[in-house]
This record gives C-alpha cells, structure tokens and sequence, in this order.
C-alpha cells in the first residue's frame, strides 16, 4: 500500500446530496480495492483558472487515501467516466 492524493473537480451545478454521493461513491472504490480513506477534504467551489466544459467554477475535493499501485490505473479509468467529475490527478505522496 502507497499513499496517494486524489484531487477532483466536479462540476458547480450539482446539488449537494448529489455531491455528497459523488464523495462517498468515489471513496468507497478505494475502500472496495482494500485501501483506506485518511482525509476527505472539500474546498469547496473555487474560480477555475480556465473554462472547463464552458463552466467557469469548480467544486474541488481532495481524498487522502492508501491504496495498492494497480489500483490506480482502475480509479483513473472510473473518474474519466463519471460525467460530473471534470478534472482529476492522483499523485503519489513521499
């Protein structure tokens, strides 16, 4: 097990009980993989530095997680394919 953050952006117009079940739908694939979920940490909707999907906001979320390396490559694919998520970067902390 590594440990990793997994910073998303999702998109501002959600609702917020929508929101809440994009958080927990996304740590519970950690979970579901056998990692841990450390810190879950929403910034909040924050200005984007340029138009993503003609929105100028972003609600942002910051997961710190342990997690098995090949995991990454599955948790990247599941992002990419959820619609409300408009960015994403797992990056491996030292």
């Amino acid at each position: 097990m590594r440990d990793y953050e997994v910073l998303f952006i999702a998109n501002p117009e959600m609702d917020e009980n929508s929101f809440k079940e994009l958080v927990e739908r996304v740590s519970n694939w950690i979970k579901e993989a056998g990692g841990t979920v450390s810190k879950v940490d929403l910034w909040g909707k924050r200005q984007l530095a340029y138009m993503i999907r003609k929105k100028k906001e972003g609600q942002y979320v910051l997961i710190e997680s342990q997690m098995a390396p090949s995991f990454c490559a599955d948790l990247e694919r599941n992002l990419r394919l959820t619609e409300p998520v408009m960015r994403f970067l797992i990056v491996q902390k030292n």
